[in-house]
């Protein structure tokens, strides 16, 4: 007899369960903030026990976590499906998709209603937006096709600042920031002319381009689906 609280040992029923928990503290999160959404709400609302979500998570932090590697792949995902062939639309699709994602844009720019003590504590921020440790491969590629210059090494730090400074301190300024979308094509085109060598490429280059970008996205893709199914798993999970 399965004891009370006990995922179903099927991998894909376990899989099935862990996704409709993380539905349900997305919603409640949503509507009530992470401060105000318990354990039990989440457990109430995907019609589980209790245990269950212990199984998965041992903490309402590593469950939270999950959730938002989820949001993550889902956001590669639909990068994936629209193709970017250039740095461009690479930054243009990864800014565009992380304001339009709810809980990856509040960990962005800090945004103490939806996270509550989890921006106090600043254990999730700009993290979110992580380039990956495929990046500097990715970063040479162009550097050798002619696409970008080459920084001396200094070619996170140039992106990284641009990115976390466009998607975060437009939020402090008076008025606000732009529409999501011209937010995202800003730091595209300032990126763009930080990196860029403004040289014609020819067509076996921008080919060369077109593989790299496409290659990094899969990488990075598939590097956040592997730990998004080992935080689903009740025998991974921390």
């Amino acid at each position: 007899m399965t004891r009370v609280g006990r995922p179903p040992q099927d991998p894909a029923r376990q899989v099935e369960r862990a996704h409709r928990i993380l539905d349900a503290a997305a919603e409640l999160i949503g509507r009530w903030g992470y401060d105000k959404t318990t354990i039990d709400d989440v457990a109430r609302q995907a019609g589980v026990a209790k245990g269950t979500i212990y199984l998965h998570w041992r903490t309402r932090d590593a469950l939270f976590a999950a959730l938002l590697r989820r949001e993550r792949v889902w956001m590669l995902e639909e990068m994936r499906r629209s193709g970017p062939t250039t740095p461009r639309e690479l930054f243009a699709g990864i800014a565009a998709g992380l304001l339009r994602r709810p809980l990856l844009k509040a960990a962005l720019v800090g945004d103490s209603e939806v996270l509550g003590k989890l921006v106090r504590e600043k254990r999730h921020g700009p993290g979110a937006m992580n380039l990956g440790e495929a990046f500097d491969a990715y970063y040479a590629e162009l550097t050798a096709s002619g696409a970008a210059r080459d920084l001396s090494g200094d070619h996170v730090l140039v992106i990284g600042s641009i990115m976390y400074g466009f998607l975060t301190v437009p939020w402090l300024l008076p008025g606000g920031p732009p529409p999501e979308d011209r937010l995202a094509a800003l730091l595209a085109d300032m990126i763009e002319r930080a990196i860029g060598t403004g040289r014609a490429l020819p067509q076996d280059a921008v080919r060369a381009v077109e593989r790299a970008t496409l290659d990094y996205l899969d990488t990075i893709a598939d590097v956040a689906q592997r730990k998004l199914a080992d935080s689903l798993s009740p025998s991974r999970s921390v």
